[in-house]
């Protein structure tokens, strides 16, 4: 699909399944870093801003941009950042189900290199404390899609969410966005992830950890290869976003790839196009070139609540035609 036919296809956005996104809300200290401090160094950092974020965040504010609804599982505690988060929440029109008195939120400070890249130094708050009972108040709807990040897996806590994902009726479909956190999570925790069959996204420096993780690999191989390994190993859906290059998927009955929309990079910080697509009830190849087109949108403007709404993407778009 090139992007007039995506553009045409953008009114379709609507949800024929419903969503809910697990994760965090968080504060997001970010400052541009010439390079990346070393042991005992001291850098100067100009500061961007202070900002909400957090990888489900910027799911649900892509998803209500987009014109999608969401449940969204996102704590919020009690602390001066929490008020910050609450009131910045408000102004989005987004709102979480989740409310407790356990603590404060998190925070991180995100170093933002020349080339866009970011680094996240993080402090957990109650994103991180999951139990039974706040998991159980979730009321999902049949057929919903949930979205979960790595971040939440690899915290103490992540064996209460898989053990709450285990015990969920089987026509619940699950998005993992395992991030950066890949490597924290143990070999028993992504076999009982994978026997749920998710759906998974992982960038090519994810991938070829993975990898080399499971099959012991030590060459690089393509994304292509990569992609059919972990399907013939685990039979569940993978999407490798390969940056500038585009990103490739496979879910068994399709296997493919959908070039990039090249963008001037300022910041990395990802988007959620490829969850309003499939709750869309679009193919996987539209909604890979779908999530492609928000991710350049999103990468060329700072921070991660940027993401278009239909008319912005639309026009956006336009210079691709």
């Amino acid at each position: 699909m090139n992007a007039a036919e995506l553009k045409n296809q953008l009114p379709s956005l609507t949800n024929q399944r419903p969503i809910c996104v697990i994760g965090a809300a968080v504060i997001d200290v970010i400052a541009d870093a010439y390079s990346l401090p070393h042991r005992g160094s001291d850098i100067e950092l100009h500061q961007q801003g202070v900002n909400v974020g957090g990888c489900a965040l910027n799911i649900a504010i892509t998803l209500h941009r987009l014109g999608l609804s969401s449940l969204n599982a996102l704590p919020m505690g009690q602390g001066i950042w929490a008020d910050i988060i609450r009131k910045t929440l408000n102004e989005k029109g987004i709102v979480s189900a989740l409310e407790t008195d356990k603590g404060d939120n998190g925070w991180c400070l995100a170093l933002v290199e020349p080339d866009g890249e970011r680094t996240f130094l993080s402090v957990s708050g109650v994103e991180n404390q999951w139990d039974k009972e706040t998991l159980s108040s979730l009321k999902l709807q049949p057929d919903t899609l949930i979205y979960l990040s790595g971040y939440q897996l690899a915290s103490a806590t992540g064996g209460v969410l898989i053990d709450w994902l285990e015990s969920l009726e089987s026509n619940i479909e699950l998005f993992i966005d395992f991030g950066p956190r890949i490597e924290d999570i143990s070999e028993q925790q992504l076999a009982r992830l994978m026997a749920l069959k998710p759906m998974v996204s992982l960038n090519r420096q994810e991938a070829e950890l993975m990898d080399t993780r499971i099959s012991g690999h030590t060459s690089v191989l393509s994304a292509e290869t990569l992609a059919d390994d972990w399907y013939n190993r685990y039979g569940c859906p993978l999407i490798i976003r390969v940056d500038k290059e585009g990103a490739c998927y496979h879910d068994g009955k399709q296997k493919g790839w959908v070039k990039p929309f090249p963008a001037q990079v300022v910041d990395t910080i990802g988007a959620g196009g490829v969850l309003a697509a499939l709750s869309s009830g679009w193919s996987l190849a539209d909604a890979v070139t779908l999530g492609n087109a928000v991710a350049s949108y999103v990468v060329s403007h700072r921070g991660g609540d940027c993401a278009p709404s239909v008319t912005e993407l639309s026009e956006y778009l336009k210079q691709y035609n």
